[in-house]
Parts: C-alpha cells; structure tokens; sequence
C-alpha cells in the first residue's frame, strides 16, 4: 500500500474538516484605500523572523522593520537543524551566519529576480529589541541582524535596544496579565516597563501623537483563506484580524503588519497577542491599520490542492526555515505572497 495515497477514511475525515471550516468563514477584508506601497512590518520571534523576509523581499514597499528576538534573512536556509542551532543558540560549532555570506544570498536572490533589489532598503529605518535573559534566540544572533542591515542602511536609521532581564516575549505595558520581565513562557507578553509597539512605531513612523486612552475603533476579523488558497499557503489560519481606527474607514491611513510568534496565534491565545502587544491605542491616534495576518498549529494530514500533504507546524509559526515550501523567504513565499495579497486589498478603494 502507498504510504502517500489517502485512504477513504483519510479523505472523509479531510473532506468534512474543510466542509466544516467553510460553515464558519469570517466575512473579506475589507478595501480600506490604504498607503499600501509604503507600509512597515514587526514581529516577534517567529514573527521577527518573518518581518526580515518580508522587510528584504518586498523593500521597495516596506519603509521599515521592527524585530524583537529575530535574525537574519534566510539564516536557516531551509533547515530546520540550522534555525533551532546557528539561528537560535549560535555556539562556536553552530555560528551565526556571517554577513557577508548572507549578502551574497540576498544579492543572488535578487538578481535571480525572486526579491526587489537590496537598495531599496537604504532609505528605510530597523528597530531591534533583544532581551539579556532571553535564552531562546540569543543575543548573537540579533546582533548578527544589526549588522546585516547595516550593509545598507546607515547605522543612525537602526535603533537597538537591550533590555536588561527581559525573557524571550513581546514586552508590552498594555498587557493587565503580562508575565514578569524574566519568563520565557506563554503567551510571551511580558511587563518589563517598556513599550515595544510604541517605540517601534515612533522610530519606523517619526513621531506620534499620544496613545489614545483606549482602542475605540474597530478590531475586524477577516477570511484570510481566498489569500491562503491563492497563494497554496497551508500554515495560515483561516481567520486574520485587523485593527481598523475609528479615522481610517475612509482612506488615506498607514498600514503596518504585526507578525505574532509562535504559539501566540489566535488558535493558540485568542485575541491576548492582538489586544495586548501594544499596538492598537498607538494606531488609534495616528490613523494606522494594524493587519494580523495568523498562522495555526498543523501537525499532520492537510489538503493541499485535490491531494493531503503533511505538514508539521505544531505550535503555528511563520515559516522562516521552509516547512511550507522552498522559496519561504522570498516573494515566491507562500506566506509572504498571501501577506501581501492582504496588504494590497487593504489598499483598494473601498466600496461607495
């Protein structure tokens, strides 16, 4: 019998699981008629790591990045051993890739046509948190980033801030639960009296106004799988959710996207990394969408096409060392692709 060839209990139960999921589709994303050729992205971990790709493979769209315990493009080259060692926990046998060769892959990668050019990334601005207890991605590692990026933009255009005692989290003071400043544990939003989403945001944007007193607008949830099937994406949730500011539902405001880590997905958390990463109060008063795009765990059997596919991606990362396919960290990204999909619709008109 042929491992890969489903069996008809295989297929029914896949059947019915997405006959299921089309019986709870959240309504489209709404056209916004957004600035969606200058946007910024962050993320954390996972997400920070995907903020990079996305940052280098659409350069001439983003105008900045920010990333909290994320390294560099296309560090682990689609292997999952390199990203949990040279990626996370460098040691003298695992090394942090070198800059210089990670240049060479992105000027290989553009020249083969499968990202914009890496000039595009002079003009824009880096933000960079890495906490001093944070034992899951290490200090080497987003230092590997900072000078990456200093290849093309100049070093006053990059802030990077070291957080003394700060686990492997978001660190956030809109949070009323956040965990301590040292944990490294779910929902990775901790209180370590800095606000990451504020400070991220001013650097990227210029300066703000005031945080508005609370998120007024409204927190939309959307059917992210028209861009998931369109892009053959399988780790996407069906579900994404954006932060629409009560100003920004006749056009002309900003987006940014904000890439969760793993295991903060809405599957997994809810809406705590959405309502409590920091972003929305800030969006509210500076006519800014905030668009979370979502990943879910998957482990296991999944359609792909007419045919299942295996997939393991159990505690719903972004895809930064290849699990969805091999061009994860360029434009041809199934990810990535989807992601920018969802940006551009935010940019459409909107309805009259």
């Amino acid at each position: 019998m042929n491992p890969m060839r489903p069996t008809p209990r295989l297929t029914t139960l896949l059947l019915l699981t997405a006959l299921s999921a089309s019986a709870h589709a959240a309504p489209p994303l709404p056209a916004l008629g957004a600035h969606s050729e200058a946007i910024t992205v962050s993320g954390i971990s996972s997400g920070g790591y995907m903020a990079v790709q996305f940052h280098v493979a659409h350069s001439s769209t983003v105008d900045g990045a920010g990333v909290l315990a994320g390294g560099p493009y296309e560090c682990a080259e689609g292997s999952t051993w390199r990203a949990l060692n040279n990626c996370m926990a460098p040691d003298a046998s695992y090394p942090v890739p070198d800059a210089g060769a990670t240049v060479a892959r992105i000027d290989d990668d553009a020249a083969g046509g499968r990202i914009d050019p890496p000039a595009g990334l002079a003009a824009d601005r880096v933000w960079l948190l890495s906490g001093d207890a944070d034992t899951t991605v290490g200090r080497p590692v987003v230092d590997a980033l900072a000078a990456l990026y200093q290849r093309w933009i100049d070093p006053s255009r990059i802030a990077y801030l070291k957080v003394p005692g700060a686990g492997h989290a978001m660190l956030s003071v809109d949070d009323p639960q956040a965990n301590a400043c040292a944990t490294s544990e779910p929902p990775f939003i901790n209180d370590c009296g800095v606000d990451a989403a504020g400070a991220l945001l001013a650097h990227l944007l210029g300066p703000l106004q005031a945080k508005a007193a609370q998120a007024a607008g409204a927190l939309i949830e959307f059917d992210q799988r028209p861009f998931a099937d369109a892009a053959g994406a399988l780790g996407l949730a069906g579900s994404g959710y954006a932060y629409v500011p009560t100003a920004c539902r006749s056009g002309g405001c900003r987006v940014h996207v904000a890439f969760h880590g793993c295991r903060q997905s809405h599957d997994q958390i809810g809406t705590r990394f959405i309502n409590g990463a920091g972003y929305n109060r800030w969006a509210e008063s500076n006519q800014l969408i905030v668009l979370y795009p979502q990943t879910l765990p998957r482990y296991g059997w999944t359609w792909d096409g007419w045919w299942p596919r295996w997939v393991f991606n159990p505690k719903a990362c972004w895809d930064w060392w290849g699990y969805e396919n091999a061009d994860y960290a360029t434009r041809d990204g199934v990810q990535i692709k989807a992601v920018k999909a969802m940006v551009d619709q935010l940019g459409r008109p909107p309805a009259p």
